[in-house]
């Protein structure tokens, strides 16, 4: 692997749902890139340079291996490179794994997408918010430890990047405002793990951030977004509301990583500006 490339990794899982919700060379690491947002992230990043390796990582191995096979033979051929790894952001072992892999391969890491993102379907509160606590708050943060050593070692002229994929749902300004868009969806639990999440990337910024070899971090909302997760019927509805494509995401994505939204380095921001906390 050429040295120059930029490293992205994006983290996930099988079941990446990230601000899914129902309204009734560089080295580049993308979480959840199996499917949806993390998928055509993946699939931006590789299509825009051949400075790109960008490497995929799945919960399940099996389908991880499916949307590798599939973006790798496109045509015409994508212009970047891609890899794949298996990581639960809910597993310890296959996070440290991870890394350790990484760091065998690669040596640093220069972009970081923590994609990964769940709305549980559990029977009682409990369950839900420790699902989706597991999932969108600590899983990222527990990715983040792991890969922040590999961050500080990039090669990127632009200087490390780390992204938190969140949503509008976990602004309190925004939950507190009677006339906001989305002030009729509940999600109790998800709201609050992505609060969490949008915390959490705060205290990284005001941690990693400082200085001219601090790490770049963004909270970045999708927006609401259709994805293959739903069915054909849930599908029309969305678009009836104006659910975007996975594949715009994508792009306000590539435009992070590309440093086009450098000028919001630490704010929560989304494909058209930025959000209030």
């Amino acid at each position: 692997m050429a040295l120059e490339k930029t490293i992205v990794l994006i983290t996930g899982n099988a079941m990446n749902s990230t601000c899914i919700l129902s309204l009734s060379s560089s080295m580049l690491t993308v979480t959840g890139a199996n499917s949806g947002i993390g998928f055509e992230t993946s699939r931006a990043l590789i299509n825009a340079s051949p400075n790109y390796h960008v490497i995929m990582t799945a919960r399940s191995l099996e389908k991880g291996k499916q949307a590798l096979s599939e973006l790798q033979s496109e045509s015409p051929p994508p212009k970047g490179s891609l890899s794949l790894l298996q990581l639960d952001v809910t597993d310890e072992a296959t996070i440290s794994a991870a890394a350790s892999e990484v760091e065998k391969s690669f040596g640093h890491l220069d972009v970081l997408i923590n994609n990964a993102g769940i709305v549980s379907k559990s029977s009682t509160l409990k369950s839900q918010l420790e699902d989706t606590l597991n999932t969108n708050t600590i899983g990222p943060a527990l990715v983040s430890e792991a890969f922040i050593p590999l961050l500080k070692k990039s090669t990127s002229p632009k200087g490390p990047r780390l992204i938190y994929v969140t949503s509008g749902l976990g602004s309190i300004t925004m939950r507190s405002d009677p006339h906001d868009t989305y002030s009729m969806v509940d999600a109790m639990p998800y709201r609050i793990s992505k609060s969490g999440l949008n915390m959490l990337a705060a205290c990284h910024h005001a941690l990693y951030g400082k200085g001219e070899q601090g790490i770049k971090i963004w909270t970045f909302c999708p927006g609401y977004v259709i994805t293959n997760l739903t069915g054909a019927e849930e599908r029309e509805k969305r678009k009836k509301a104006g659910a975007l494509g996975a594949d715009t995401s994508a792009k306000s994505l590539l435009a992070v990583v590309e440093g086009e939204r450098d000028a919001d380095v630490g704010a929560f921001i989304h494909g058209a500006g930025k959000y209030p906390w």
